[in-house]
């Protein structure tokens, strides 16, 4: 087999049984008795070419593909097997998206043949769609398709777009060469594309620019990991490509824009994700920063009189749930409670969440840590605050909660868990501590 799924529909018992055996030592067959089941059948199954009989029944060959067209838009192939052919049914077909025509009764070997030569053609226009798609050095989406994935994801759904250039990458290829330089690119275009989610679309947009698009998705503290995590990886390699002695700055900077706040067409939200970059160039490199308007940078500016300030300092847009934050801003919070915990006795508890499975990939049990964050954070008080901790570990502070209080918010998370289908194979553990300063 080459791993092909051909739809057969056909109302005839024993000709679908016989076009069955004709395919079934080639290719993986689905069966269809009717238009409606084939056209279920398609939906269930999505196969890579549909045989159908022209005249069935309540609804016939051409029916089923106006359906399937206009509901999927769909460019699969699909070739009529018919006990007549005429100009008017063939043009027809066409219409509807047939590719080729076969008049019962039929051999094997030619009904072979011809499945071969389509699925072959089809494979070959894929490969030169892709193609033109790809940004040949790297694999990664060229410009003119991530703006266009980009715009129209965007379109549908929220999101964060974020601008990711190589900091004193001309330095490499001025000392090292353009070879190395290219190495360093291919590298780092798999890093990019390793730490998104398979749904998230990512580009290469210019030499050393890259954007990335992560769906459904608001949350500072991603883009802050992503960043600190990208840095190092790549100082790294770099050493190791290198030599030790290699001491050219090289890492990255990221401008990021939130969608749909900032805009849902693709160039006003790559402008606001440079203005952000270039922000971040201008503080000297190797982090992040998100977009913010020019309206509100004046309003810090000009702010005058504690009413004023309280408008630039408080929290907007407040959803339900606990605080999350990136790692270091986590710190600051802790060290602040500390702090009070001097001279003040409130009833604080430092938690850390540990998320694991016997099957799951590194890069598994990491997306199920950050599921486990923004469950376990939309759940609780506003008043908590949690962190993601490298791989696994999640982090959270309870404020003024007892030692039995604490245990509630804790079965609250279980219990979601447990019950949750995405979390099946993923456990958790968790310590607590009593936070006291030294």
């Amino acid at each position: 087999m080459d791993g092909k799924k051909i739809l057969v529909v056909d109302d005839d018992d024993l000709m679908r049984m016989v076009t069955v055996k004709m395919l079934q030592q080639k290719y993986t067959v689905i069966t269809a008795g009717s238009g409606k089941e084939g056209i279920e059948a398609y939906e269930r199954e999505k196969p890579d070419m549909i045989l159908s009989d022209l005249m069935m029944p309540q609804m016939d060959g051409f029916q089923m593909m106006e359906h399937l067209r206009e509901k999927h838009n769909i460019v699969i192939p699909v070739m009529f097997m018919t006990a007549y052919s005429s100009d008017d049914s063939e043009k027809r077909g066409l219409e509807v998206g047939a590719v080729d025509y076969i008049r019962k009764p039929f051999k094997a070997e030619v009904l072979l043949r011809r499945i071969e030569n389509i699925l072959q053609n089809a494979d070959r226009i894929k490969g030169l769609k892709e193609a033109a798609e790809l940004e040949p050095m790297t694999g990664l989406l060229n410009k003119v398709t991530t703006a266009k994935e980009v715009g129209e994801t965007a379109q549908k759904t929220g999101g964060i777009l974020m601008m990711v250039d190589l900091d004193s990458f001309k330095l490499v290829n001025d000392i090292y060469g353009h070879e190395s330089g290219d190495k360093i690119l291919i590298w780092f275009a798999e890093l990019l594309r390793s730490i998104m989610r398979s749904g998230d679309i990512v580009g290469r947009v210019g030499g050393d620019e890259f954007v990335a698009f992560c769906q459904n998705v608001r949350d500072e503290r991603m883009v802050a990991e992503r960043t600190q995590f990208m840095n190092r990886k790549l100082l790294s390699y770099a050493k190791e490509l290198f030599g030790e002695d290699m001491n050219i700055p090289l890492g990255v900077s990221v401008g990021a824009v939130i969608c749909p706040d900032e805009g849902t067409d693709y160039m006003t939200l790559y402008k606001k994700a440079d203005q952000a970059l270039y922000n971040v160039k201008m503080a000297g490199k190797h982090n992040y920063a998100f977009f913010r308007n020019t309206e509100e940078v004046e309003k810090e500016k000009a702010a005058e009189g504690l009413s004023e300030i309280n408008m630039v300092l408080k929290e907007r847009d407040i959803k339900k749930g606990s605080m999350v934050l990136p790692l270091d801003s986590f710190k600051l919070i802790y060290r602040f409670l500390m702090r009070f915990q001097r001279n003040y006795a409130w009833d604080i508890h430092l938690l850390a969440f540990k998320i694991e499975s016997q099957a799951g990939s590194e890069e598994d049990i990491s997306r199920m840590t950050d599921y486990f964050l923004e469950m376990a954070a939309g759940c609780l008080r506003g008043s908590d605050v949690f962190s993601k901790m490298g791989n696994n570990t999640v982090l959270a502070i309870f404020l003024k909660a007892t030692d039995d209080e604490v245990k509630i918010p804790i079965l609250r998370i279980q219990d979601k868990w447990e019950t949750d289908a995405e979390t099946a194979g993923y456990t958790f553990t968790y310590e607590m501590e009593y936070m006291m300063p030294d």
